[in-house]
């Protein structure tokens, strides 16, 4: 018996940690997209696919193992250069590759953020313009017990965003809206300094916007009421592109 219940623990730890959430990417878009992965929880390794193409309608199912704190978001307008270098106008990670491998996307793009608890634990979920905005986006809990809401920023807020703020194709389509932070670095936009505060800091010129296009979405660092959703019990969840 003492050699069985160290097996029998270590298989249980082994079982313990064994859950994967799944994660599906849908494009709804009608154009190729090129969704992209960030693993940020502390000793968290890249999940598997950090980056991959998307055709318009098509899907691609991620497992994530628990615990995981991640993003994840969509490159556009990706092309490969004559040294072989893939980069896109909005999204970039600049990893030279259509795998992020660690790197984050240069802002402005709209973000899935997720924090998945093991063993049917607490999950947190948003989808975020704090970064700025490039598509919209819907997150859809499958499964799970507690609100689980399924919140969705379906607006084009490129269509609404100001001149001062847009990111603009080489023939003036305009591809992504930056935030206000992004745009002017000043402390007051970027809830630094001595606006890093939640009774200094207001909402920038960007954050109304976005907040009036998108509700439930992060519009700014502070916004946290009716942006951070939460759902338990090991829960599946949908990243939709162009709901």
């Amino acid at each position: 018996m003492a050699f069985i219940q160290p097996t029998l623990f270590a298989l249980a730890l082994l079982l313990a940690s064994a859950h994967a959430a799944t994660i599906v990417v849908k494009n709804n878009c009608g154009q190729t997209i090129w969704p992209a992965t960030l693993t940020s929880g502390s000793g968290q390794p890249q999940l598997a696919m950090t980056g991959f193409e998307l055709a318009s309608t098509e899907s691609q199912t991620l497992n994530v193992p628990t615990p995981w704190t991640g993003r994840i978001w969509a490159r556009t307008r990706c092309f490969t250069d004559a040294s072989s270098r893939f980069s896109c106008e909005t999204g970039d990670c600049a990893s030279g590759s259509r795998a992020c491998n660690g790197a984050g996307g240069i802002p402005p793009a709209t973000l899935a953020e997720f924090t998945l608890a093991p063993n049917g634990g607490l999950d947190f979920y948003d989808i975020s313009l704090v970064d700025g905005f490039n598509l919209p986006m819907s997150i859809t809990t499958n499964g799970g017990t507690g609100q689980c809401v399924s919140p969705k920023c379906s607006a084009d807020v490129n269509g609404v965003c100001p001149l001062h703020l847009q990111v603009r194709t080489a023939d003036g389509i305009v591809i992504g809206c930056k935030s206000s932070c992004l745009a002017s670095n000043l402390p007051k936009d970027c809830c630094t300094a001595e606006f890093n505060d939640p009774k200094v800091c207001q909402p920038s010129d960007s954050a109304k916007i976005f907040e009036s296009q998108c509700p439930q979405a992060y519009s700014y660092a502070y916004d946290d009421e009716n942006s951070t959703f939460t759902c338990s019990a090991e829960p599946n969840y949908e990243v939709t592109f162009c709901p």
